[in-house]
């Protein structure tokens, strides 16, 4: 029943999700992108843009204000504007927001872009990718260093790298430029030169193809175009047609979270220990569960993330170690290594500059502290059983006090006791009384040996 329920339910995380009421034909549906563009962003335009197609839809208008956001899930939003057979129109509002790097991207690919005054785009320069904090030299920047004897610069791989990712981010937006007939040359110094625009100039320098008040103003402007989306010419009839927008629904909100770099280290981190916690205790069920729903999430979301493998390897060796401290007390030999292992991991886990995804150095540190705190309560808890006296085995049963049992009528000497769960026979150097307190001195096979401990009870008289 259980696992029939957690099938649904990640079956509705992955393919459901409902973007909120359908539009009528020929409506303008509107989407919104505010803040970093990341797997859930992507993820809510991509099903938005389908289900614009589906409704009959005749425009598709993104409201964009971001600072910029992972390359992979900028790239899925660009194709999915590009295979779209109706127009779409990327629209930078409100006064204040941005179109920042990869927000420039989607700008370009758009069959229409525009923006509201008092917006600015541009800065599209590809983050480095390595070691969060990692600084990056923009292309050209200490050309006259590190030169050999003939003159040409020693390029490092993390050189060759850079170049090849300007390179390529270049190449790739002069091509949606040249597309969209929009200026190449200015596209390409944003990426090269990390230049910026606002509005205005963007609108001089044909960067954009309107400058718009509000929505209502855009949708006047564009009353009449003509606009070519798969192939087709399409005349946009805006002045009078319904807006329908489209917030983000439950699922984007859900994986927006669940995609939160911190977050995923908590999953992570709550569905291993959650699954050592019920190995070692079997039949409570309660980590098992918790912890096997916080692993599929927590591997669902690294899985949409740009993650260093070495990275996910270290935290998993790391809580290893710590979970091992428990099961072969070392002494805080493998719980310290284990708790190392795991700040290194989460350290170099996400494998990006990009604002917004990156994992805070205070929550590494206070789970590290956490994790620390269990092998010390690991240790304080072997070293108090170190001490404790032993309760079973010979340990336990010499130095004993029981009461007789039953006495053989042939040899009063000898009877039986019940200790620790089962029926001993006993030999004293003394005649025993059923009910007599006596004490286990020693062991001889089957057989304990015991001394008296009080008087034995009176038979009878006065």
């Amino acid at each position: 029943m259980f696992a029939a329920w957690l099938r649904l339910c990640l079956g509705a995380l992955i393919l459901g999700g409902s973007l909120g009421a359908s539009a009528a034909p020929g409506a303008v549906v509107q989407l919104q992108v505010d803040g970093v563009i990341g797997p859930a962003s992507a993820d809510y335009l991509v099903r938005g843009l389908a289900k614009a197609v589906d409704e009959g839809a005749q425009l598709v208008l993104i409201q964009i204000d971001t600072p910029g956001g992972l390359d992979t899930s900028m790239r899925a939003i660009i194709k999915a504007i590009l295979a779209s057979p109706i127009p779409v129109a990327s629209y930078v509002a409100p006064g204040g927001a941005r179109a920042a790097s990869a927000g420039t991207y989607i700008l370009y690919a758009s069959h229409v872009a525009a923006m509201a005054p008092g917006t600015n785009l541009g800065a599209a320069t590809p983050v480095a990718i390595g070691m969060p904090g990692t600084p990056s030299k923009p292309p050209g920047e200490g050309k006259d260093e590190g030169k050999g004897k003939d003159g040409e610069a020693d390029k490092s791989p993390g050189d060759a790298m850079t170049a090849k990712q300007v390179n390529d981010a270049a190449a790739y937006i002069r091509g949606l430029a040249t597309m969209r007939g929009r200026n190449a040359e200015w596209a390409e110094r944003a990426v090269r030169e990390a230049v910026s625009l606002a509005a205005e100039e963007a609108l001089a320098q044909k960067v954009i193809d309107y400058l718009a008040t509000d929505l209502a103003d855009l949708l006047r402007q564009l009353d009449g175009k003509t606009l070519q989306a798969g192939g087709v010419d399409q005349t946009l009839a805006t002045a009078g047609a319904p807006l329908i927008s489209h917030a983000p629904d439950w699922r984007t909100r859900l994986l927006a979270v669940i995609t939160n770099p911190s977050v995923a280290l908590i999953l992570m981190m709550i569905g291993v220990y959650g699954l050592f916690f019920e190995f070692s205790n079997p039949g409570s069920g309660v980590g098992g569960v918790l912890g096997g729903i916080s692993l599929i999430l927590a591997l669902y979301a690294l899985q949409l993330l740009p993650v260093n493998y070495a990275g996910v390897a270290l935290i998993l060796l790391g809580i290893a170690f710590i979970a091992a401290e428990a099961f072969l007390p070392s002494f805080g030999v493998l719980g310290i290594g284990g708790v190392v292992a795991f700040v290194f991991g989460a350290l170099i886990l996400i494998d990006t500059d990009v604002p917004g995804f990156g994992i805070p150095l205070a929550l590494i540190v206070t789970l590290a502290l956490v994790s620390a705190g269990l092998i010390l309560a690991i240790l304080g808890m072997a070293l108090k059983a170190r001490r404790r006296q032993q309760v079973a085995g010979d340990s336990g049963l010499v130095g004993s006090l029981v009461a007789v049992a039953a006495v053989q009528a042939e040899d009063p000497c000898s009877g039986w006791v019940a200790l620790q769960g089962e029926r001993w026979q006993v030999q004293g150097s003394e005649p025993l009384r059923p009910g007599q307190r006596v004490r286990v001195t020693a062991r001889q096979g089957v057989q304990l040996q015991v001394s008296a401990v009080d008087e034995p009870p009176p038979q009878g008289g006065h």
